[in-house]
C-alpha cells in the first residue's frame, strides 16, 4: 500500500471564521466547553462554518494473536469467533449502541483463527488464521502487513458518509497494542500492560515480562511499519490502513480504546498530521491508555471506565458529534435572536 499525503487541516482565515461563528452564538464564550473544540475540529476538517454529519460508520476488526499461546489472556483464543458471531447475531454492546445511534456497523474478519465461511454481515478480509507468536517470530510478514493495510484503505472506500468509527475484537490484543506502544513511545512495558479480559496483578506482570522478552529479541526493530509487522496484529495493521485513508478523504475519526489508539499510533509515526482529523471518544479503564492518549496529545470526551473494546465507546461518543455540529449549525446568534452580546 502506498501510504496517502495527509494535509494538515490548518487554516487560520476558516479558523478565525469558526471561532466568530461559536462565540456569537446565544451563549457566554467558552460555555458549551468540549463541544465548541469539537464544533471548532469539525468545522476545519469539514471546510466549512457548517459542518454535518453523513452517514456515520463504526467498523469492528477481528483478528487472532498467536502471543496468547504465552498465556497472556485470561480467555482461551476461541473467545473471538464466538464474538465474532454474537456481532453478527446482534448481542454485543456493540450492536446496541450503534443500532440506538443510527449508526450503520461493519464486522470485518482480519484474521481470525476460525473459518465462517460466506455470512451475511461480516466482510471477509482474511490475512491468515491469527498472527504469529511474537514472543518468538515476526507476527506476520511484511507483505501480510502490507496487505492488511491496504485492505484497510479499501474498506474505507466503500463507506458512503464522512464519518468512521473504529472498533476491534481479538483475545490477546492487548498485548499486542501494548508491545506497540512500548516500541514506538519508548514507555517501560510495565507502564503499558493492564488487566485486558480480567487478568491477575501476577498475570499482568508476566504480560510485561513477554513483552519485554519479545522487544529484547526483536531489538532492531524500529521503523514504524517494521513495529506494526513484528508486534502487531492484522486488525490493528487493517485498522491503521483505514485510519490513513480515512483523513486523506478528510473524515472524522472516532478513536475507541487502547488497541484502537495503538492502531493509530502507528498511523500518526506514518503520518502525524492525521491526529487533526481524530475525535477521542474516551479514556478507556486499561492501564496505559490515559499515557497513550497523552503521547498523542489526545483529550478523550468521555470517561466512563470503559475497558471494552468494540467499538463502544467510538457509539457513545456519536452523539456528541451530532451535538456540536447541530448547535453550530442551529442555535441563534445574539443578532437574530435580539439578545444582547457581552459588552
Amino acid at each position: 500500500m502506498k501510504l496517502p499525503n495527509i494535509a494538515s487541516t490548518a487554516d487560520a482565515e476558516l479558523a478565525a471564521r469558526l471561532v466568530h461563528a461559536i462565540d456569537n452564538k446565544t451563549k457566554p464564550p467558552g460555555s458549551l466547553g468540549m463541544l465548541e473544540t469539537l464544533a471548532h475540529q469539525v468545522g476545519l476538517i469539514q471546510r466549512t462554518t457548517a459542518p454535518v454529519i453523513e452517514a456515520p460508520a463504526i467498523l469492528v476488526f477481528a483478528g487472532d494473536h498467536g502471543v496468547v499461546a504465552e498465556g497472556v489472556s485470561a480467555f482461551p483464543q476461541d473467545v473471538t469467533w464466538q464474538m465474532v458471531e454474537n456481532f453478527l447475531a446482534g448481542g454485543a454492546a456493540i450492536n446496541v449502541f450503534a443500532a440506538q445511534n443510527g449508526c450503520m456497523l461493519q464486522v470485518v474478519d482480519a484474521g481470525v483463527a476460525h473459518d465462517f465461511g460466506p455470512r451475511p454481515g461480516l466482510v471477509d478480509r482474511k490475512i491468515a488464521h491469527g498472527t504469529r507468536n511474537f514472543a518468538v517470530a515476526q507476527a506476520m510478514t511484511a507483505e501480510q502487513c502490507a496487505q492488511a493495510l491496504a485492505h484497510g484503505a479499501a474498506l474505507v472506500d466503500t463507506l458512503p458518509g464522512n464519518v468512521i468509527g473504529f472498533g476491534e475484537m481479538g483475545i490477546g490484543n492487548t498485548t499486542a497494542a501494548a508491545a506497540l506502544m512500548h516500541k514506538l513511545a519508548g514507555i517501560p512495558a510495565v507502564a503499558c500492560v493492564g488487566a485486558g479480559t480480567g487478568l491477575t496483578p501476577e498475570g499482568v506482570l508476566h504480560k510485561a515480562r513477554v513483552i519485554e522478552a519479545a522487544a529484547a529479541r526483536h531489538a532492531g526493530v524500529t521503523a514504524p511499519l517494521d513495529v506494526l509487522a513484528t508486534f502487531g496484529g492484522f486488525e490493528i495493521a487493517m485498522m491503521a490502513g483505514a485510519m490513513l485513508r480515512a483523513a486523506e478523504r478528510r473524515m472524522v475519526l472516532l478513536i475507541d480504546g487502547f488497541i484502537v489508539t495503538s492502531a493509530l499510533l502507528v498511523a500518526a509515526r506514518l503520518r502525524p498530521p492525521i491526529l487533526d482529523y481524530c475525535v477521542f471518544a474516551h479514556c478507556s479503564n486499561e492501564n496505559g491508555h490515559r499515557q497513550l492518549l497523552e503521547t498523542l496529545g489526545g483529550k478523550p470526551l468521555l470517561q466512563l471506565d470503559l475497558r471494552l473494546g468494540e467499538g463502544t465507546g467510538s457509539a457513545l461518543a456519536l452523539p456528541l458529534l451530532h451535538a456540536a455540529v447541530n448547535f453550530l449549525n442551529r442555535m441563534a446568534t445574539f443578532a437574530s435572536a435580539q439578545v444582547s452580546g457581552k459588552r
